[in-house]
């Protein structure tokens, strides 16, 4: 995910993806402890993408 998308959503919109990458990022740390984490990349992206949501959630609530 590309901050430009990112950047286009609403405010809810991005609540709304930050929970389901948290969602995400949860399951993922649960197979990486079982041995079943086929991409270990896939979290370091879901980290990176959060950071970009939380980065326009603020951006968002400083243009107010």
């Amino acid at each position: 995910m590309k901050y430009s998308d990112v950047k286009n959503l609403s405010q809810d919109q991005v609540k709304e993806e930050i929970l389901k990458a948290k969602k995400e990022q949860l399951n993922l740390r649960f197979q990486r402890a079982s041995g079943q984490l086929e991409k270990p990349s896939r979290i370091r992206e879901l980290r990176r993408d959060v950071a970009r949501l939380k980065t326009a959630q603020t951006a968002q609530k400083n243009a107010k």
